[in-house]
């Protein structure tokens, strides 16, 4: 799959903090049933690998790294059987290593000048970071003039009552949330409850 074909696979990509182990594999299979494949398992937490390592072998997952900012981060996620990178921002470095450990990327922009620069590397499939504080909807509006080939994520401060808006945009073809898996009902193991979160996302 190439990072457009991820992107598209479902109008949300959960943005997860995983801190116990054990929590991997059924809360990916509660996001999973719930209509949302694609995972996105942030370097937040020391157990991070470890996670994308589980949720990898649910039926179903599509699950790649997140908070990646180097090159190491993305070979040892690769090896985990991470099977895209969403970083924060963009390096050459980084860029070239995604380029050739054949790994699709997600990498983070705020700026023109920023679209420009990952346009440089072959990358107009980019993450908004973080989307609310950087200009939200009207920003990315703004962006859609003199950027027509540049598709984004928009992630950061994206709630369900928001996510609407972002993806009405025609330069928006997912968002990137953390409100489908909060830690209050990961921590309660009440997967049915992430599940119906999930299911209203998928519907956006």
């Amino acid at each position: 799959m190439n990072i457009k074909d991820i992107m598209t696979a479902a109008p949300v990509i959960p943005v997860l903090v995983v801190d116990d182990i054990d929590h991997a594999i059924p809360l990916a299979e509660a996001l999973v049933a719930g209509g949302l494949p694609v995972l996105e398992v942030t370097l937040r937490t020391p157990q991070a690998l470890d996670v994308i390592k589980a949720m990898s072998t649910v039926p179903g997952a599509i699950v790649g790294v997140g908070t990646a900012t180097t090159a190491t981060h993305l070979q040892q996620a690769q090896l985990c059987g991470s099977r895209f990178a969403v970083s924060p921002g963009l390096t050459p470095q980084l860029a070239e290593s995604a380029k050739s450990l054949g790994m699709p990327l997600l990498p983070g922009v705020q700026t023109a000048g920023e679209i420009m620069q990952a346009a440089e590397h072959g990358l107009t499939e980019l993450k908004f970071f973080p989307a609310k504080a950087a200009g939200g909807v009207p920003m990315l509006k703004a962006l859609g003039g003199p950027f027509l080939e540049t598709v984004f994520c928009p992630t950061g401060g994206i709630s369900l009552d928001t996510a609407g808006e972002y993806l009405s945009l025609s330069n928006v073809l997912c968002v990137g949330g953390s409100w489908v898996a909060p830690k209050a009902l990961v921590n309660a193991k009440d997967w049915g409850g992430i599940e119906e979160l999930a299911r209203a996302a998928s519907k956006l």
